[in-house]
């Protein structure tokens, strides 16, 4: 419908007189049938007028609310505490405020880490992936997943257990390959990072073990919320790439051989053209992130590791240890062993 023609119309319709279908015809270049429809038309749906905007009891409060959620103040905490301050307004309207802010803040922290080179990584594992050997050999086995926000790297490596022990020697790996720690590093609620995850009422409290690593290595662990699959998209990305090994099955010898086979999927995916980015993970990197990671502490790993660990013997009279199996006399099945660290072998009792 012309929108010249309709607004004739309605100009006749202010003034509260009903329009000369022939004479705007006539005026506009048109069938008297298109005015008339123009007229039906504006007479049934009237253009809406723009409402005003009404004044929130919360406008004079909110610098205040950004303030408290800054530090993870709850919506109850800020109602009292602006209650005292004049505000008579209800809880729910704070509740529902600060719900929107939180969400608000949410997609730009997310935005923030994929667009700062150097501020961010994501940490996962794949777990309880099974590969049959050439030999009818069946192993279990996990992938540790490690990708940079900015430049998409990647570093991934396969373990046969997902044990605290296992998870700084993967990050202290990673940091190797990507020649530095970044500032912060998002971790999805594993039991080796976190002992309470974050929740509406509760915040997260990290692994007093795992936060003391953190530290020494300097980044800022940073514990995914629950369904929010923006904070670790990129590396539940990278663990559906993980089938790709599936055209392995039965096309390798040993253990070996898969570690192998996992280092050149690795070497694979930093080499390819990322779909995200338009770029090569391994160029970007080297081109504008490597230089702003912090640089790796000597001897990270030293302090964390226990003299003495403990496993439990398989039904296959094999003990799980950081990327290796161990076997050990059958009549250990079943119970706990100890694994003993020197600077040159590891002995198990």
């Amino acid at each position: 419908m012309r929108k010249d023609v309709r607004e004739g119309v309605r100009k006749f319709m202010n003034d509260g007189i009903k329009p000369n279908f022939a004479a705007l015809a006539r005026q506009y270049g048109c069938d008297y049938r298109t005015v008339k429809a123009a007229y039906e038309a504006e007479t049934q749906y009237p253009e809406k007028k723009k409402r005003v905007k009404r004044k929130s009891k919360l406008d004079e409060f909110k610098p205040i609310i950004h303030d408290k959620l800054e530090i993870q103040c709850s919506a109850y905490s800020i109602f009292k505490f602006i209650e005292k301050k004049g505000y008579d307004g209800s809880y729910s309207l704070v509740k529902q405020y600060c719900r929107k802010e939180r969400r608000t803040r949410q997609k730009q922290a997310t935005v923030r880490v994929i667009h700062t080179p150097g501020l961010a990584g994501q940490v996962d594992w794949k777990e309880d992936m099974t590969l049959i050997s050439r030999h009818g050999e069946i192993f279990r086995f996990n992938i540790f997943l490690y990708v940079l926000s900015f430049s998409r790297k990647k570093y991934i490596t396969l373990t046969f257990d997902r044990h605290q022990d296992t998870l700084f020697e993967c990050l202290d790996d990673a940091f190797h390959h990507t020649g530095g720690v970044p500032g912060e590093i998002w971790f999805d609620n594993m039991r080796t990072v976190v002992d309470q995850s974050s929740t509406q009422y509760n915040k997260v409290v990290f692994n007093q073990r795992f936060y003391a690593f953190s530290k020494d290595a300097a980044f800022q662990p940073i514990a995914c919320r629950p369904y929010r699959p923006q904070t670790k998209g990129m590396v539940e990305a990278l663990a559906r790439t993980m089938d790709r090994l599936r055209v392995y099955n039965h096309e390798f010898d040993d253990s070996v051989d898969l570690i192998h086979i996992v280092h050149d999927l690795c070497h694979a995916l930093n080499t390819e053209v990322s779909q995200a980015t338009g770029a090569i993970p391994d160029a970007l990197w080297l081109d504008k992130e490597k230089e702003h990671l912090h640089p790796l502490p000597e001897d990270l790993l030293k302090p964390y590791f226990e003299d003495q660990l403990t496993r439990v013997v398989s039904k296959e009279a094999m003990v799980q240890f950081r990327k290796c199996k161990y076997s050990v006399d059958p009549q250990y099945i079943g119970k706990t062993v100890e694994i003993e660290l020197s600077d040159t072998e590891d002995d198990i009792h």
